[in-house]
Parts: C-alpha cells; structure tokens; sequence
C-alpha cells in the first residue's frame, strides 16, 4: 500500500502544543492511576460486596483482559479514525465506566463495568503517545517521550498513596469518581486541540479474523495468568483448556496477519532486528517491573507489617525521582547514544532487584526505601531511550501497530511476571518450610527453650498456653520459610535482568534524527 495521508497514514500533528500535552498527559495518567489506586482497595470493595477472597480478584482481571487486547489494535484504531477521535472516545468511554463502577451494586455488575474500562484504557495509552509523537518535531522525540513517561509514571507513584487516602476518608467508590474531573478535561483538550491536516481514514475492510482471533487468544492468555496460580495451573481442567485456546488462537493469529493483506496489527515490523530486541526488552522490563512490585508490595504486608497506606509512601519516597529525571533524559537523547542509557538502566535495575533480595525482616526505613530509589533512577534511563530505538528504524506508515505492539509486550510481560512470582512464592514457601521444619527437633534444647520462652509469654493469656507457644514457633518457621521464597523469587529476576544486557547489543544505533510523525 503506497504511503500516503489519504491511506490511513496520518502527518504531523497540529494544534496548541500545550493543550495537547496536556490532554495526552492527563489521559494516561488517569489510566495509569486508576489501576494502582484499584489495587488498594480490593479488600474494601471484596468487604463491601461480601465477595469471597477468591473472586474478588475478578475486578482486575477483567480490566486486564480487556486492556491487554485492545493494545495491539491501537494502531489500526488510529488509522482508521484518527487520533482525535480515538485518544477522544477512549477517554470519554475510559469515563463514563469509572462513574459506573462507582455505583456497581454488585460484583458481576462492577467486573462488567470495569471491561468496558478497560477497553478505553487499552486505547488511551499508545494513543497518548502517539499523539505526543506525532505533535512535537521528530528532533524533539526524546522530550515526548519524557512527557509521555512522566504521565504514565506518575500514576504509579501517587496511586497508592491517593488510594490509601480515599478509603480512610470517602469510600472505594470515590476511587473510580476521581477519574470524573481529569477524563472530561483530557477529552475536551483532545477534541478541541488535535488538528489532523489531510487527514482521511483507511476504509479498507476490517481484519474480522485477526480481532477476533487475537481478542481470544489474548482474553485466555490473560486468564491462565491471572487464575492459574488460585487453580493450580494444569491441575485444572479449565486452565488448560483456556492455555490450548489461547495457543491456537495466537498461533492462528500470526500466521493470519503474516499473510493477510490489511492487517489488525501488523507483524511485519518485528522484521526489524533492533526493534524487534527493544521489545524483547520492553517484555523482560515488564516481566521484572510488575513482578518485583508485586513481590515487594507483599514483602511490605506480610513480613513488615505495613498498612496500605504506609506501603503506598514507601513506593512515594523511593520513586519521586522519575519526575525530574526523565525529562533530563528526553533532552539529552539527541548528544548520548541511546544504547549506553539502555544498559545502565538495565545494570541499575538488576541491582535493586538484588537489593530487593538481601532485605530482612529487621529492616529499617532507609533500606526498605533504597531499592525503589535505585530501580527508578535506573528506569528513567531506559523507558524513553528504549522506545526512540525502537521505532527510529521503521517507516512511519509501520509506526501505528509498532507502538501498540511496544506497549502490549510490556503489559504482556507483568502479567507473567505477576503469575509468575506469585507461582513461585507460594511453592517455595512451602520447600523451605519443610527444609526448616526437618532440621527442628521439637525435644531438642534449643526448640524446648525457645517454647518455654514462647509459653510464658501466654501465660494467663490464653487457656491452653503450649499449644499457643507450638503455634507461635510454627508461625516464626513459616515467617522465616516466606522471607527466603521472597528472596527467591528477588534473585531470578535479578538473574534474568542480567541476561538481558545481551540483547542491548543487538539494538542499532538511532538516527540523529527520528522522523516521528507518524508514530502512531
């Protein structure tokens, strides 16, 4: 197909250069925060709904689900719309479920909502930098990029802390009414900024097999890695259905969109060597990113004892950094070779991982604090400088699916990095447990004296004291067995973040300058 604006290849945009930051930057934000601020009040809205523990967790998966298909097709969306109207109608769609979720009756009814959230939510994202992209001059790219990141990391860093906040004071429902006043900002800046110049929408006929087969196989994916840990993956007969569903629908799908000739999302970019190793990349940052956060989040509860608000500040305090750094980096891209940014990123990152794994239960503020300082400082330098790489060798017709692409691999890779470390975790507490548990002789000194000090101390308090001091030692062994499976699972992902520093060699280097217009 020949590249030209009337193919569905949009040109630089125009319009108010502040309004439309402003808009691309207050949408992703909203999307963003709007997922850690939910993570925080499952527990108030599974007490609302007098939810068991085991469904409740239906609230995020059925956003993710949504999310993660819609990604890959914000190319094809853009095309065949424009991004005004795309980055407009995900936002209002984006808000209007937020204000249904705050008056869900129920669970079904508040899972449904969220989906629909979550179809907005999967546009918003590569739409918002698309827009950024295509709005500021291709030498420009690295300070859209920054701008990009500083909306989509700042959501991850207050939401906690703004979560924590609603619960105390309002309710969880107020978490979902916070997006109210930022979406009708966003979309008013959006509607009324974005200027498309010549601008008209590819009206070939929809890829119906390629949407129908990748939201499948992307809905069961999805499921196996969010409930396969709960039903022990393969010991489940409808986790392994849903695996082979979603193995033969992606399979399909690629070799589907490999050969049809006007794809929902095209492969074909994955030709390129040095994106296809920036999204290698992308997946492994997501893979160690959503799973280490999932583990120290846990970490901080089970074995510190932190409320959610105290665990919300301690991400505050060791991320703000982000906030000045990345624009630093933006405006440096165009003097310092984007590669050497890449790898130290990636050193630092495996650092704090390592970090992450060394903490004890008798840690202090500081140290609890210094491996999310030293992992943000260190992500500055590799999310805008891996994302110039990886779009700098394609064609800006190409650029549509590459960004969607680019951004699902990385939600991609914390889906199964979460599923992953939560896999781990429960089964090497469980080794260690047992390793620690056959080293104990129950009649020796040491277990008696430990039990004699423990029955004391119920004593009065409890009206069978020595079944009280065996459960209080039961429970040090399991504390104990919990804090090596967290540093476990702290050092494989250190591990495979180091192993990673390979693929920085097969990135080419970007051209001085990035023809960025079409980057969506």
């Amino acid at each position: 197909m020949a590249q030209k604006l009337s193919a569905g290849n949009p040109g630089q945009l125009t319009g108010n250069l502040v309004a439309i930051t402003a808009a691309a930057m207050s949408s992703a934000l909203m999307s963003v925060l709007d997922i850690s601020i939910v993570n925080v009040g499952l527990s108030d809205i599974r007490a609302s709904f007098g939810t068991p523990l085991d469904q409740i967790a239906w609230v995020s998966t059925g956003y993710a689900m949504a999310n993660i298909t819609v990604i890959p097709m914000s190319g094809w969306l853009q095309r065949r719309f424009g991004i005004r109207k795309t980055l407009t109608f995900a936002i209002l769609m984006f808000t209007a479920s937020s204000v249904a979720c705050g008056l869900a009756w129920n669970l079904p009814a508040l899972v449904i909502f969220r989906i629909i959230q979550g179809l907005g939510g999967g546009a918003i994202i590569p739409t918002a930098q698309a827009t950024l992209f295509g709005r500021f001059p291709r030498e420009q790219a690295g300070t859209a990029g920054a701008l990009f990141g500083l909306g989509a990391i700042t959501g991850p860093l207050l939401g906690p802390t703004i979560g924590g906040f609603l619960i105390d004071n309002l309710s969880w429902h107020w978490m979902f009414y916070v997006n109210i006043p930022i979406g009708l900002l966003g979309a008013a800046l959006a509607w009324n900024s974005i200027k498309e110049e010549g601008f008209e929408a590819d009206e070939h006929p929809i890829d119906r097999w390629g949407v129908a087969l990748l939201g499948v196989g992307m809905v069961s994916l999805q499921y196996v890695l969010e409930e396969g840990n709960r039903d022990g993956w393969l010991e489940s007969p409808l986790i392994a259905f849903m695996l082979v569903v979603a193995v033969i629908s992606l399979v399909t799908f690629v070799v589907h969109e490999l050969e049809v000739e006007n794809p929902v999302v095209d492969l074909r970019v994955f030709k390129s060597r040095s994106y296809s190793a920036a999204t290698i990349l992308n997946f492994l940052i997501g893979t160690v990113l959503f799973g280490g956060s999932f583990l120290y989040s846990l970490y901080c509860g089970a074995i510190m004892h932190y409320r959610a608000l105290d665990i919300g500040l301690v991400f505050l305090k060791g991320s703000w950094i982000q906030l000045f750094l990345l624009p630093v980096v933006g405006k440096t891209l165009n003097k310092v070779d984007s590669r050497y940014y890449i790898f130290f990123g990636l050193l630092g990152v495996t650092l704090s991982t390592v970090l992450n794994a060394n903490l004890t239960p008798a840690a202090d503020a500081f140290t609890m604090t210094m491996p999310i300082f030293v992992r943000a400082v260190s992500l500055s330098f590799c999310f805008v400088p891996l994302t110039v790489v990886a779009l700098s060798g394609l064609a800006p017709r190409e650029r549509g699916s590459a960004t969607g692409l680019f951004n699902a691999t990385r939600e991609l890779g914390g889906s199964i990095g979460t599923a992953w470390m939560s896999s781990r975790l429960t089964t090497n507490a469980k080794v260690h447990y047992t390793h620690i548990a056959s080293h104990v002789d129950a009649y020796g000194t040491a277990a008696q004296e430990q039990l004699r000090s423990l029955q004391g101390g119920f004593v009065g308090r409890v009206t069978d004291p020595v079944a009280a001091s065996y459960a209080a030692l039961s429970g040090r062994m399991n504390l104990q067995a919990l804090s090596m499976a967290f540093s476990d699972g702290f050092t494989t992902l250190a591990a495979l973040f180091l192993i990673s520093l390979v693929v920085v060699f097969f990135l080419a280097k970007p051209q001085a300058s990035v023809d960025t217009s079409a980057a969506h």
